[in-house]
């Protein structure tokens, strides 16, 4: 087929998504130069159209094209919202083998975004008159061929790098101004907290970075600028002129205090905000801003940190192993239940005692799943010694994951996919340095948004951020009994695991790194 050929055709088509898109695939199989699904894999293993389950909420299969190792492939009809598209691939992904493009199209637009696990997202968008370009058309083909061409070049890591390198010089000017130290560090958090907020759209219209071009014209009034915009996202229906503010909260937008910044600042803080700060990995994040406000640590900016790996050495026989285990024999139980069971089509509806043989067979194996989902959902995890939160970040993304590729389980046994239940309250934290426990809040309500978006969900709202009182800035070894006027060992809140990795700096290093005083009440106690 000729270029002219499909731009002919497919201008002119009123045909409805169903009927078209397979019509629309193959003909664009043919203008690329690349085999079809059903001549190239007769069997559908590797390369077919309605891939997958029925999904519980309608319609047949989690893609309407898959081809193993390079893509899953929605379409929607002409004029959609291909952003909703999207998002269905992406709460479907983890059943896809997690191809790296999710492509979605109307039939007059092809949107390819790259799904590498620790890559930077990317998205390409092409319109039906760009498939006259041959260059265009190599670039579409080579999501057939050879989906590493659309492989960020940037990873995570690297831009949360970055993002945080710019930071710690506006921390350290601010405390050279005379700010106190903590008020430096929640004001620091706050911008950051925007600028990611504004990216993942919870802040609307590019709101800050607008904030910020106003003041930079007249720095003086960015303090009042900015005060406006804490004070709106710290309240129910707060507004910024005409503009309605989601309701933020979660300790971090208690109140509308700011602290005067200057013009070169401005600059600075514009320059960051002109990031991706929606792809910015939590499992880090903490660990290199901490750096930058803590005076005590800006000697570590360039040192090594955990990174995510090594954290995974610990969470995944901990946490990830012992509950998958658990839910393959809970899944077990399931589909021998299903599988079981009296079987209804099209042809052949069940009635009486075949009926009511499935549907009890049915509610049995949904309760086998609701009672996980349910442990999952009251499961804790614990890090005595948490820093800034990279334990925890990569805790909780864990859990969710179980407990989203079990909803996924369930819907390819025919059971309903239940909306995610875990969140930030599954992760506790005790940890001694303010600027530490602050951060880790942060990363973990970064972390927790990150993930509903990355798998096709909405955030929370009212308020997006629930308050974390589960992290606790306090000793986590010992605490003083005001009732006996005596110190005692500290209590821990109970927790179903306890994971991390506290400084070891030996014995002799005692009194160095925490006083004689500090010294002696541990080794009383």
């Amino acid at each position: 087929m000729t270029p002219h050929e499909f731009l002919t055709k497919w201008r002119a088509s009123e045909l409805k998504e169903r009927s078209a898109s397979q019509s629309h695939f193959n003909d664009l199989c043919a203008l690329l130069g690349v085999v079809d699904p059903v001549s190239a894999d007769p069997t559908g293993d590797w390369f077919t159209f309605e891939k997958g389950a029925s999904k519980t909420s309608g319609g047949e299969g989690w893609a309407d094209v898959w081809r193993k190792g390079h893509f899953a492939w929605e379409y929607k009809g002409r004029h959609a919202n291909l952003d909703k598209a999207n998002a269905q691939l992406l709460q479907y992904a983890v059943a896809l083998e997690n191809p790296p493009l999710l492509i979605v199209s109307d039939m007059a637009r092809i949107v390819i975004r790259t799904n590498w696990t620790n890559s930077v997202q990317e998205k390409h968008e092409f319109v039906l008159d760009d498939l006259v370009d041959g260059a265009v058309r190599d670039r579409i083909k080579a999501a057939f061929t050879n989906p590493e061409a659309f492989r960020p070049s940037k990873s995570r890591q690297e831009l949360t790098e970055e993002t945080a390198a710019e930071f710690a010089g506006l921390a350290q000017r601010l405390r050279n101004r005379g700010h106190e130290a903590h008020q430096v560090a929640h004001f620091v958090n706050r911008l950051v907290f925007c600028m990611f907020a504004e990216d993942v759209g919870l802040l609307p219209d590019h709101l800050f970075t607008k904030m910020l071009d106003v003041s930079r014209r007249n720095p003086t009034e960015f303090a009042a600028n900015a005060a406006t915009l804490f004070g709106a996202m710290a309240r129910p229906g707060g507004k910024v002129g005409f503009t309605a503010i989601e309701w933020f909260n979660g300790g971090l937008f208690e109140d509308d205090h700011v602290l005067p910044v200057d013009g070169d600042d401005i600059d600075q803080l514009l320059r960051a905000a002109r990031r991706d700060w929606g792809q910015i990995d939590p499992s880090i994040l903490g660990t290199l801003f901490e750096r930058g406000l803590d005076p005590a640590k800006r000697s570590q900016l360039g040192a090594h940190y955990t990174d995510r790996d090594k954290i995974m050495m610990i969470v995944r026989p901990v946490i990830i192993a012992p509950l998958e285990a658990e839910w393959a024999e809970a899944l077990a139980r399931m589909t021998t239940l299903v599988e079981n069971a009296p079987v209804q089509t099209k042809e052949k509806l069940l009635r009486g005692a075949e009926l009511g043989k499935r549907t009890r067979a049915l509610a049995e194996a949904n309760a086998i799943h609701e009672a996980f989902v349910e442990r999952l959902a009251k499961f804790r995890v614990l890090d005595p010694a948490c820093g800034s939160g990279n334990f925890l970040y990569v805790a909780l993304r864990s859990l969710k994951d179980i407990e989203h590729r079990a909803n996924l389980d369930a819907e390819a046994l025919g059971l309903p996919r239940g909306f995610p239940r875990v969140g930030p309250e599954s992760v506790m934290g005790i940890e001694l340095n303010p600027y530490a426990a602050e951060l880790a809040r942060v990363s973990v309500w970064i972390g927790e948004i990150q993930w509903m978006r990355r798998n096709g969900f909405d955030a929370a709202k009212n308020p997006i951020l629930r308050p974390l009182k589960t992290i606790e800035c306090r000793n986590a070894l010992v605490q003083y009994d005001d009732t006996q006027q005596k110190w005692r060992e500290a209590t821990w809140p109970d927790a179903h695991v306890v994971i991390g990795n506290p400084p070891f700096l030996g014995g002799k290093s005692m009194k160095r790194a925490l006083g004689e005083e500090d010294t002696e009440i541990l080794r009383r106690v």
